[in-house]
C-alpha cells in the first residue's frame, strides 16, 4: 500500500505538469548543493533560490519498527521504548506527578480543495500522515519506576486534532485545532469525563498547518499559543492568513487573546530558557525554492517582533513569490537566533536543565525533534538533535542524539520524531508518530 501511495502521488505530479504546460519536468534532478550542516547554526549559508514550477518531492515510505528494532542512540546514550502500540502520538506533556500525557492526533483535513492540495494529501498519506485523527489524549504512567509505562489509559477523548497541553492550577488546557478548551484535573486522574469548557477560539477552517501548541507562563497568568500559516507563502491570499503565522498570548484572567509575535510561518515547540527566562520557539520555514532553502530555525521571541513570513525569510531575504510585496515589513524582519537545517521539519523543543539522567554535557541546552523533509534531495531531519547553550544563547554545533529513523538507503522510514520532553526523573522522551512509540533516552551505564 505504501509504495502504491507514492506512485499515485508521483502520477498526480506528472498530471499537474501536463496541465500547467509543456516543457515542465517533475523535479527529480534538483538536489542540495550544500550539506545540511551548512544550513545550521547562527549564520547559515543561504544560496540563491532555485524555484521549480513543480517542487522537489522526496518522500520515504513508512515501514514501522520490527521486533527488537529501535532508533540509534549517540555514543554514551541508551534508548528504550517507554510506551508502544500507540496511535499517531504527536505531542508530549509531563504532569507534576510524573504522568505523561500524549496527544494522539492528526490533521482534521482541509476545506480548500485545489489540485495542489490533493497532491499534498497524497504525499502526506505516503509518509504516514494521512490517517484519520485519533482525537484523544493518552495518559502513560510508570507505576514501577522502571522507565516503562505500565499503565496506558485514555484521559480525554472526542477532541478535535489536539496538540498542545498545559496544566495551570487545577485546569488542564488543551489546544484543539480550532480552540483552546479546559477540563478540571485532579492529581492522579486517569480519565476525565467532564465536558470541555471553551476558553478561546483559534483560526481553523482550511488548516494547512493545523497544530496549535500552548505554553503557560511561569506565573500561570498567560498561555502562549502557536498558530501556523494556512499556506506555504500566502498563495491563497492574505485574507485566509488572518490571525495566523504567529504566537499569541492569552490572559487567563481576562480571556483576552492578543498578538505576541508575527511572521512565524509554522511555530511549534516552545520553552522557557532557564537562565534568562526568554521564550524560545522552533519554527518550520517555507518550501519550494530548492533543497537548500529555507532553513528551519529556533529563536528567542521578542514581544511585538516580526520574523518575515511570508514576505522575507531569515531576516530580510525577500521572497519574490509573494505579491504584493511589503518592503516596509521586510525592513523590520528579525533574524532568527539559530538555523536548524533546510526542510528538517523541526517541531519538538525542550530545554534540558532538568535532564538528570542524560550526560552532564547535555544538560545545558535544548533538544529538538526533527520530523523530516519531503521537499529536499537528499532527505534531511528524521532525527533528534541537541544544541548546547551558554549564557542563555546557543553555543556550538548541533549534536545528534537519536538517528536511525531512516533506512540507510533513505527510501523507507521506521518512524518520525515529533514532540520531545524531559520526564520527572530526568530522561528524554521522544514521540514517534509513525513508529507509534514513545522512546526514552538516558545516559548509558
Amino acid at each position: 500500500m505504501g509504495s502504491r501511495r507514492i506512485w499515485v502521488a508521483g502520477g498526480a505530479l506528472v498530471a499537474l505538469a501536463a496541465v500547467v504546460g509543456g516543457g515542465v519536468q517533475y523535479s527529480r534532478t534538483e538536489r542540495a548543493r550544500l550539506a545540511v550542516e551548512q544550513g545550521m547554526g547562527p549564520a547559515p549559508e543561504l544560496p540563491a533560490p532555485a524555484p521549480r514550477l513543480l517542487p522537489t518531492v522526496n518522500i520515504a515510505n513508512p515501514i514501522g519498527w520490527g521486533k527488537g528494532e529501535h532508533p540509534t542512540p549517540a555514543p554514551g546514550l541508551d534508548v528504550a521504548a517507554f510506551a508502544s502500540g500507540l496511535d499517531h502520538p504527536r505531542w508530549l506533556y509531563v504532569l507534576p506527578n510524573g504522568d505523561v500525557l500524549v496527544a494522539q492526533s492528526n490533521s482534521p483535513g482541509t476545506d480548500i480543495q485545489t489540485f495542489k492540495n490533493r497532491i499534498a494529501s497524497f504525499v502526506m498519506g505516503a509518509v504516514g500522515a494521512g490517517e484519520p485523527s485519533p482525537n484523544r489524549i493518552m495518559l502513560l504512567r510508570d507505576e514501577k519506576g522502571q522507565g516503562r509505562a505500565t499503565l496506558q489509559t485514555v484521559l480525554l477523548d472526542h477532541l478535535y486534532s489536539p496538540f498542545g497541553m498545559a496544566l495551570v492550577g487545577n485546569d488542564l488546557y488543551v489546544a484543539n485545532a480550532n480552540a483552546i478548551v479546559k477540563f478540571p484535573y485532579h492529581p492522579g486522574d486517569t480519565h476525565i469525563t467532564a465536558e470541555p469548557v471553551k476558553v478561546a477560539d483559534l483560526p481553523a477552517g482550511y488548516n494547512h498547518h493545523w497544530t496549535k501548541n500552548i505554553l503557560a507562563s511561569p506565573d500561570g497568568r498567560f498561555l502562549y499559543v502557536t498558530v501556523g500559516s494556512n499556506s506555504n507563502v500566502a498563495e491563497h491570499g492574505m485574507a485566509v492568513e488572518e490571525g495566523r503565522a504567529r504566537i499569541d498570548r492569552l490572559d487567563l484572567k481576562t480571556g483576552k487573546l492578543e498578538t505576541y509575535a508575527t511572521g512565524l510561518r509554522n511555530p511549534n515547540g516552545m520553552g522557557w530558557e532557564p537562565k534568562t527566562g526568554a521564550l524560545w520557539v522552533a519554527v518550520n520555514e517555507r518550501d519550494e525554492i530548492g533543497s537548500d532553502l529555507v532553513p528551519d530555525y529556533m529563536t528567542s521571541v521578542q514581544e511585538g517582533g516580526f520574523y518575515g513570513w511570508p514576505y522575507s525569510y531569515y531576516g530580510q531575504h525577500v521572497d519574490v513569490r509573494v505579491s504584493p510585496p511589503r518592503p516596509d515589513l521586510v525592513a523590520t524582519a528579525l533574524v532568527p537566533d539559530y538555523a536548524l537545517g533546510p526542510h528538517t521539519a523541526s517541531l519538538g523543543l525542550t530545554f534540558t536543565d532538568t535532564a538528570r539522567l542524560l550526560p552532564e554535557a547535555m544538560r545545558q541546552g535544548v533538544m529538538v525533534g526533527q520530523h523530516g523533509s519531503w521537499n529536499r534531495r537528499p532527505k534531511s531531519g528524521y532525527r533528534v538533535i541537541y544544541i548546547p547553550f551558554n549564557a542563555g544563547k546557543p553555543d556550538g554545533a548541533a549534536q545528534e542524539v537519536l538517528t536511525g529513523f531512516l533506512t540507510p538507503d533513505q527510501e523507507h522510514v521506521h518512524g518520525r520524531p515529533v514532540g520531545v520532553a524531559i520526564d520527572q526523573n530526568g530522561a528524554l522522551l521522544v514521540a514517534d508518530d509513525v513508529g507509534n512509540t514513545i522512546w526514552r533516552v538516558t545516559e548509558a551505564p
